[in-house]
């Protein structure tokens, strides 16, 4: 493992002046009375609980970076000379059946309804947060043109500024949560779905209620929690008046916008931003049942579940939950988690990593499966960014892993597109981009494929849009060359057999064969016949 500094980080905007820090404290070996900082301890001391989250709040997305003993770098995919798996039925496998882009990426999660997707992936849950609202059109439209499912986060209706509801405090109408259907679905043509997440609020707010019957939506997810944060979700306001909206609505803001001295000190400018929290959410096995039985009574298609990277015991109560009623998808969000709205610390040293969690969700499907017990869909999620990152999820989680959900991944394309429109309209292109040309049509290598599927229309899509179908073409195509490689042309082909740890310890924690005995005893027999 990395030694980690804890006392100065990129994402605070915090830096060590020694070149010599304390390993245990991430203090610098020598520090002197005078600094002019800018670790950690020196800009808290004078702007205090804001140094624990992300910097400049709501404009980035920040991921966890602490490097684990072991993840999915400890996998190599196998490749075979011979044979293949998963081809139509009837065809022979040979050189002119095998092409690479015969490979077929297309996965489905769901029981009596289900959803397909072209690709083994979906968006991370975009919800309430700045960088979600007011990039949203960028990525939904972005998710639906590439076939994906897209998880519309939780609190949405609950901040949203034009909020209306009845005389119980329940909403009525919600226009954000309109526009975040309608631009979904405007481009969804027979693949993916919009989930709409739920937490404490949401349920107490009657959004579920709305959403289904008014809206139309199909899909519901409870949410248990995330991989970046063991507390419930969270966002920033700059303003006064919003902070005490948000707490008349119900919500915890800290600190206190009705404290005259918090007010003082926003007016004195040393206060600049306010924030809202969710409340904990706290499961109970009839309880859930019951939620999921009203959920369905209200109309959902599919009921779905997101839990974080809780302990073992929470992940065998999601597990074995989410079989006693049929859930349609089990979400499970792996440590560090990617985000610009958690404690960054938080972020950094809470709860199971991504590589840890997914096999323990594997034992315990396996232990499902044996008892003749449901088992439900999977997706992992928790710093996924890449084909290969897909493969071995599926792979390490076959045949219960149906797909990866992408937090970061997938919102980064959606800023890339914006501002490239952006950086055209003023004429500012980097030469990182001006390289390829400077117009749309030349700078997006498939701008014409689209064009060509949409006509004259796809010269109206938010550029962000365009961008998130490019990264999701060049995960297809990376995965199609990696399922050809191993011999998998379908997503329900590819195994654990198709991996090989490359220590002993990946080995011990994952089952997979260690590389030195993978194959070993069919290696043998071939040697010795």
């Amino acid at each position: 493992m990395n030694l980690r500094r804890p006392n100065g980080t990129d994402v605070t905007q915090t830096s060590n002046r020694s070149r010599d820090v304390v390993p245990s404290s991430g203090i610098c070996s020598r520090c002197i009375d005078g600094c002019r900082g800018n670790c950690e301890i020196f800009k808290t001391s004078f702007r205090g609980r804001e140094v624990i989250y992300p910097d400049p709040y709501g404009d980035i997305t920040a991921g966890g970076d602490k490097d684990y003993p072991v993840d999915y770098s400890h996998l190599n995919i196998l490749g075979y000379a011979y044979g293949a798996k998963g081809l139509p039925e009837g065809t022979e496998p040979g050189p002119d059946t095998t092409l690479f882009p015969f490979a077929d990426t297309a996965t489905a999660f769901g029981t009596e309804h289900p959803v397909k997707m072209k690709l083994p992936v979906f968006t991370g849950a975009l919800g309430s947060t700045e960088v979600a609202r007011k990039n949203w059109e960028h990525f939904a439209i972005g998710a639906a043109i590439s076939g994906i499912s897209l998880v519309c986060g939780e609190n949405v209706c609950g901040i949203d500024p034009d909020l209306e509801v009845d005389g119980r405090g329940r909403i009525t109408r919600s226009p954000d949560m309109e526009r975040r259907v309608e631009d979904y679905r405007r481009y969804q043509e027979g693949y993916g779905d919009i989930l709409v997440q739920l937490n404490v609020e949401d349920m107490r707010l009657g959004v579920a209620e709305y959403v289904t019957q008014e809206l139309g939506v199909e899909t519901l997810e409870l949410k248990w929690g995330q991989g970046a944060k063991s507390i419930g979700g969270e966002i920033k306001v700059d303003s006064l008046e919003r902070a005490l909206e948000l707490q008349r609505r119900g919500y915890l803001v800290t600190p206190d916008p009705s404290d005259p001295s918090v007010q003082a000190s926003f007016r004195d400018g040393a206060l600049r931003q306010f924030e809202r929290h969710s409340r904990l959410g706290f499961i109970d096995r009839e309880q859930f049942a019951a939620d999921v039985e009203h959920l369905r009574g209200l109309g959902a298609k599919r009921v779905t579940l997101k839990t974080g990277a809780y302990s073992m015991r929470e992940l065998a109560m999601a597990m074995k939950w989410a079989s006693e009623n049929r859930i349609d998808l089990l979400t499970i969000d792996g440590a560090p988690g990617g985000t610009g709205m958690s404690p960054w610390r938080m972020m950094e040293e809470w709860g199971i990593p991504t590589f840890y969690l997914q096999c323990m969700a594997v034992e315990l499907a396996g232990k499902l499966a044996e008892r003749g017990e449901f088992v439900p869909d999977i997706a992992m999620a928790g710093g996924f960014s890449t084909e290969d990152h897909i493969f071995k999820v599926l792979a390490l989680g076959s045949p219960y892993f149906k797909a990866v959900c992408m937090g970061r991944a997938l919102m980064i394309p959606g800023f890339v597109g914006k501002n490239i429109g952006h950086w055209i309209a003023t004429k500012d292109l980097p030469k990182t981009v001006s390289q390829f040309g400077t117009t749309k049509e030349a700078i997006f290598v498939n701008y014409e494929t689209l064009k060509g599927i949409y006509g004259d229309e796809v010269d109206a899509f938010p550029l962000g849009a365009v961008a998130i179908y490019s990264f999701a073409d060049k995960l297809k195509v990376g995965l199609q060359q990696l399922m050809s490689g191993s011999r998998n042309f379908s997503t329900p082909a590819i195994s654990r057999a198709d991996l090989i740890a490359l220590t002993e310890e990946a080995a011990g924690i994952s089952g997979i064969p260690y590389v030195m005995d993978a194959y070993r005893d069919e290696a043998m027999r071939i040697i010795e016949e």
